[in-house]
């Protein structure tokens, strides 16, 4: 390689900033959508930490009180009908239902223990639905977002030979920047993917788990209904 093109090399800028600023408005646009995509992912990470952590606390506290012994209607009267703990709803879900099923007479209405299992099954399925919010995206972050990339890429290699077919000159100095702008689409999309899959998977698991307790929860309350059903 000659003086020449060693001096235009070292004068070329590849900082981060330089990069992007070279690039074309196509590769730009994909690198801004990616940057967003990531933000975005991390704030879901984040939330959904904090309220993965809160629900686990909420329900290891509910179910202390459950199982200590105190009468189930008195705890109902205690945290009300429309309580804020995940748990707790699903409980109340339940004992609602319960008490509607009683007649004047004190006799139960038939098909009780159907209706009670259906409700506490419909407020499962709620706090499921809010707990999954926003996993969606983060999947589709980590499926895309190297493909999108890739689509930066392969528009900036493109611009790249486009203008060395222009200029007539295959240099270094004329080939490094814009293969460089190019390459850094698909890098970034790749930092964008790889948090995403990896959060995604864990959370994923994490909401399992909570929703199992959950379900876990509502057949015990239920088997005790049960009894008191048939007693």
């Amino acid at each position: 390689m000659d003086t020449d093109t060693l001096a235009a090399a070292r004068e070329i800028d590849f900082s981060l900033l330089a990069l992007f600023a070279r690039a074309t408005l196509t590769v730009k646009l994909v690198m801004l959508m990616l940057l967003v995509m990531s933000f975005w992912s991390w704030s879901i990470i984040i939330r959904k930490h904090l309220s993965f952590a809160l629900a686990r606390r909420e329900a290891a506290t509910f179910d202390q009180a459950f199982w200590s012994g105190e009468p189930l209607d008195e705890l109902f009267e205690k945290i009300g009908e429309d309580p804020k703990g995940a748990s707790e709803k699903i409980f109340a879900s339940g004992m609602l239902e319960w008490r509607r099923s009683h007649r004047q007479d004190g006799g139960m209405i038939a098909g009780a223990q159907a209706r009670i299992d259906r409700s506490m099954d419909v407020a499962i399925a709620k706090q499921s639905e809010k707990l999954n919010q926003g996993l969606a995206f983060l999947a589709t972050t980590g499926s895309t977002a190297p493909f999108i990339g890739l689509f930066g890429t392969v528009w900036g290699i493109k611009h790249a030979f486009e203008q060395i077919a222009i200029s007539q000159n295959t240099n270094l100095a004329v080939v490094a920047p814009g293969i460089a702008e190019a390459l850094l689409a698909t890098g970034i999309g790749l930092v964008a993917a790889i948090p995403a899959v990896v959060f995604y998977n864990k959370l994923n698991a994490d909401s399992e788990r909570i929703i199992g307790g959950y379900e876990a929860f509502a057949d015990e309350f239920a088997t005790i209904l049960s009894r008191q059903l048939d007693a």
